[in-house]
């Protein structure tokens, strides 16, 4: 098993940036698919990206591609989302999601189903 905690969510104006961090403990985390999942009241989870254990894929969800970015470090147990030109559609809270995949160090998936694991999520507010 793995515990994902997440941090670094808070206000933001529009246009402008944070960094999301993913701290997990337990199983080994590099053989983890590691993926951010985001989701608003009253609406459905939505994928924003995933990370290959490896590092060396990534999968991004087209409205945020360009803007976001996903990386790891597995020497740390963390994985990373790098937020920029934020926009006020981007509010939500932000979850971390992990699928052991120890056999598959390219997989970087385009959906959260399949992900085992999920920790309980940061607040992202983007105002305009």
């Amino acid at each position: 098993q793995v515990q994902l905690v997440e941090s670094g969510g808070g206000l933001v104006q529009a246009g402008g940036s944070l960094r999301l961090s993913c701290a997990a403990s337990g199983r080994t985390f590099s053989w983890y698919t590691m993926a951010w999942v985001r989701q608003t009241p009253g609406k459905e989870r939505e994928f924003v990206a995933s990370i290959s254990w490896s590092g060396s894929s990534v999968y991004y969800e087209d409205s945020v591609k360009g803007r976001f970015t996903i990386s790891r470090d597995n020497a740390k147990n963390t994985v990373y989302l790098q937020m920029n030109s934020l926009k006020p559609d981007d509010t939500a809270v932000y979850y971390c999601a992990a699928d052991y995949t120890p056999f598959n160090s390219n997989y970087a998936p385009s959906t959260y189903h399949g992900m085992d694991y999920w920790g309980k999520g940061t607040l992202v507010t983007v105002s305009s």
